[in-house]
C-alpha cells in the first residue's frame, strides 16, 4: 500500500464528507478514498485517527448499516447515541437509512 499516512488522511477526509445524519459502510469510505477492497482497513484508520483530527468515526457502519462493534459494548452504545444525536434512526443496533441515502456517492457529492 501507498503510503500509510496519506491513505489514512484520504480515509480521515471522506469520513468528514459524510453530513450530519446520514452514514457510510466501511467498504463505501474505502472505495471513495480510493481504496477499494480494504473495508477493514478503514476501521484500522478510524481507530488510529488522534482525538485532534476530528473526525467523526460514528457515521461509519457495517455494510447492512449495523453497528460493527459488539451488541452491548460500550462502542456499540457510544455509536448509536451519536448517531441518534446526528439524527439517525438506530433500531437493534442498526441504522435506517433515509432513502435519500440510498445512493451514497449521490448524497455525498452532489452540487
Amino acid at each position: 500500500m501507498e503510503d500509510r499516512r496519506a491513505a489514512m488522511t484520504r480515509v480521515w477526509q471522506v469520513v468528514r464528507a459524510i453530513p450530519r445524519g446520514a452514514t457510510a459502510s466501511y467498504g463505501e469510505v474505502a472505495r471513495r478514498a480510493g481504496l477499494p477492497r480494504r473495508a477493514r482497513w478503514v476501521a484500522v484508520a478510524l481507530k488510529a485517527a488522534p482525538a485532534s483530527a476530528r473526525v467523526p468515526w460514528h457515521r461509519v457502519t457495517a455494510a447492512d448499516g449495523r453497528i460493527a462493534f459488539p451488541a452491548g459494548s460500550r462502542q456499540h452504545r457510544e455509536q448509536a447515541r451519536r448517531l441518534r444525536a446526528d439524527g439517525c434512526v438506530v433500531v437493534n443496533g442498526r441504522v435506517i437509512r433515509r432513502k435519500a441515502e440510498a445512493d451514497l456517492d449521490a448524497w455525498l457529492w452532489r452540487r
